[in-house]
């Protein structure tokens, strides 16, 4: 069951997570303008510090300085989902890059549950009908040699207006499906799944691989098209071209 703080629209967050039989115990933040989620959620870090027991999220109505991939301004308006979340996170520090795939899958997973068809665009984002629905930017915070927790911002358009080459769930789902609290105990729900994913690394290569929504990449620092040959265990992507191969990890 989660508990919320100072957060008038978390409550019925909440109320959906205990509907859905959540596992953890979420500390949630909502307000109704963000400047950025990321920011407010690394504020309520620093005011109080992460403890394991309590995964913690940041939610916002809209934001008005979201950042994407390669920092881009994320387009972020009334009517979608906008958080930022701290959640445990044990894993080798060789295969950290897995969170994300991890994500990326069990988002797709509820996604699908509520029949919609989206695919994986590796590395950041979820695609329905080739248009985005969601994206998401994971991080997973190292301190020492220690492995202290894993942090994401996900977008999730539910009925927002969208940008060209972008979709909402209400262009895919009945109008009663689309409510942002629904949607945003979703995601959490997502996060928790991601997390027993990674039991399973081989597994859910599979399933990451299987979820894909094309068979090439291009490099974003080259401009070459590679063909994709799975995923490594440690979370990049194997390609390749002609004779030559390579692994791309994630990029911002």
């Amino acid at each position: 069951m989660a508990r919320y703080l100072r957060c008038k629209g978390a409550s019925s967050v909440a109320s959906w997570l205990k509907i859905n039989s959540s596992r953890k115990s979420w500390l949630l933040r909502w307000k109704p303008v963000s400047g950025s989620t990321e920011t407010d959620l690394s504020q309520w870090l620093n005011e109080k510090p992460f403890n394991s027991k309590y995964p913690r999220a940041f939610l916002a109505g809209r934001q008005s300085h979201g950042r994407g991939q390669y920092g881009r301004s994320w387009h972020s308006p009334q009517g979608g989902v906008w958080l930022s979340a701290a959640i445990p996170f044990t894993c080798p520090k060789e295969s950290t890059g897995l969170f994300g795939l991890a994500v990326a899958v069990a988002l797709s997973n509820r996604l699908l549950n509520s029949s919609v068809p989206v695919q994986i665009k590796w590395p950041n984002d979820l695609l329905v009908y080739n248009r985005k629905l969601a994206g998401f930017l994971p991080r997973v915070i190292i301190k020492g040699r220690h492995l202290k927790f894993a942090r994401i911002g996900i977008g999730l358009n539910v009925f927002n207006r969208v940008p060209k080459g972008a979709i909402s769930l209400s262009e895919i789902l009945c109008q009663g499906n689309c409510r942002i609290d629904l949607w945003s105990a979703e995601v959490l729900m997502a996060l928790e799944n991601a997390i027993m994913l990674l039991e399973n690394q081989e597994q859910l290569c599979q399933m990451a691989e299987s979820l894909l929504w094309s068979d090439q990449v291009t490099d974003p620092s080259t401009g070459e098209i590679w063909k994709i040959d799975g995923f490594n265990l440690n979370g990049s992507l194997r390609v390749i071209k002609g004779s030559r191969t390579k692994d791309f990890y994630r990029w911002e």
